[in-house]
């Protein structure tokens, strides 16, 4: 499932930049055959070559792994299996870039959240 969800935010961020699979080949150090096959899901990168391409892309790697524009639905047809919920029902992870002010009013709502979790256990 990951593997769907890093290569089209990899997609997705090419587009957004104006930058072809050849320059990200080029900044990364990936070769451009192995950057066609991961972002047609051919192949399975290292972490190393994740890191590598988050570096040229310049964007931080959980990123990459964490969000996607995708609905859950079309993400578990895609894998073929259904996602694995690590959260209880109600609950939602997601990932904002926000103002240090905000983020940290955030950061408290996500202790909190933490907290009742850890007493449901």
């Amino acid at each position: 499932m990951y593997d769907f969800i890093f290569f089209t935010n990899v997609l997705r961020i090419l587009e957004e930049r104006g930058m072809t699979k050849q320059e990200l080949s080029k900044r990364s150090g990936v070769s451009i055959s192995f950057l066609s096959d991961l972002t047609t899901g051919k192949a399975n990168p290292s972490l190393k070559v994740m890191e590598s391409l988050a570096t040229a892309l310049g964007v931080a790697l959980p990123m990459l792994l964490e969000s996607t524009d995708m609905d859950r639905k079309t993400l578990e047809e895609l894998a073929g299996h259904p996602a694995i919920k690590s959260l209880p029902a109600g609950y939602e992870r997601v990932t904002a870039v926000l103002p240090e002010h905000k983020a940290f009013i955030v950061k408290k709502w996500n202790d909190e959240t933490k907290k009742k979790l850890e007493e449901k256990k």
